[in-house]
């Protein structure tokens, strides 16, 4: 019993002694690799800030330098160990392809975010409806997006699910139309509703004067006599000047006596 464990105990010391140490520089090798990588992924993002460069291709291009770096981390790892390079990075190229196989919705997810990095259907900081949600952009990773939305709810979206439906992309553009209906009695003068309704519009701040506002009778509902109401902002300040606007109509109306009708329903009794 003696021999046995003496017999053991040799034969731990020799495979400490000779694989201690690449063991411990494998570890080691892994350790500063993702140091590295942390430290590219940095020095990128302050290399595009300092060349202003888009924010979005900055992150997306920093995800795929840091996976870079691990990779050739894991290779020198291995290496370390005394496993042949070249024999590891062919079984690495065919458990690729059998992950590939297995793993096609990520490969599908990594080709659309390359995608949208190349055709931009919107950067970092747009307001997007995309994949079925819609939220600030905040990161385009390798294989997801991440969205914030109004009420600061993280939402993380498979890339291929966002190119494989439409994207409506609120900020695209500098301009933004606001779209209101006002309604109003019949028996109100319709050509002063007009004029109260223009005063309020082209005199409220952040109504842009060109394209024109647009003022004019749409529908003659059950109750009221709607007005399409639609002034034009910039769009960051959309929401500021749509909530504006709709307080200022409501109170220049109630101040020139021009009623706001509500559906409402007349009961006769009969008596038999």
């Amino acid at each position: 019993m003696n021999w046995d464990l003496s017999r053991l105990f040799v034969q731990v010391q020799d495979f400490a002694t000779s694989y201690g140490m690449k063991i411990v520089g494998a570890v080691l090798i892994l350790i500063a690799g993702r140091i590295v990588a942390g430290i590219v992924r940095t020095v990128a993002k302050k290399a595009a800030k300092k060349t202003k460069a888009d924010t979005t291709i900055t992150v997306f291009l920093g995800n795929i330098a840091y996976i870079l770096v691990m990779v050739f981390a894991v290779i020198a790892a291995v290496n370390r160990l005394g496993v042949q390079t070249t024999s590891f990075v062919a079984i690495l190229g065919a458990a690729g392809l059998a992950v590939g196989l297995a793993f096609q919705g990520s490969l599908s997810n990594f080709a659309s975010g390359f995608l949208m990095v190349i055709f931009r259907p919107f950067k970092v900081g747009d307001y997007v409806q995309a994949g079925g949600v819609a939220g600030t952009v905040k990161e385009i990773h390798v294989f997801t997006t991440t969205l914030t939305t109004p009420d600061n709810i993280r939402i993380i979206v498979p890339n291929s699910k966002i190119t494989g439906d439409n994207i409506t992309n609120y900020t695209a553009e500098e301009k933004r139309r606001i779209d209101l209906t006002v309604g109003v009695s019949y028996g109100d003068d319709l050509d002063k509703v007009t004029k109260v309704l223009k005063d309020v519009v082209t005199g409220f701040p952040g109504v842009l004067a060109d394209p024109e506002p647009q003022i004019a009778v749409s529908e003659m509902a059950d109750s009221s006599v709607n007005f399409v109401v639609r002034p034009w902002s910039k769009t960051g300040d959309y929401w500021t000047v749509r909530f504006g606007v709709t307080e200022a109509i409501k109170k220049r109306l109630d101040k020139e006596g021009i009623s706001i009708p509500f559906p409402q329903q007349d009961v006769h009794l009969y008596n038999k």
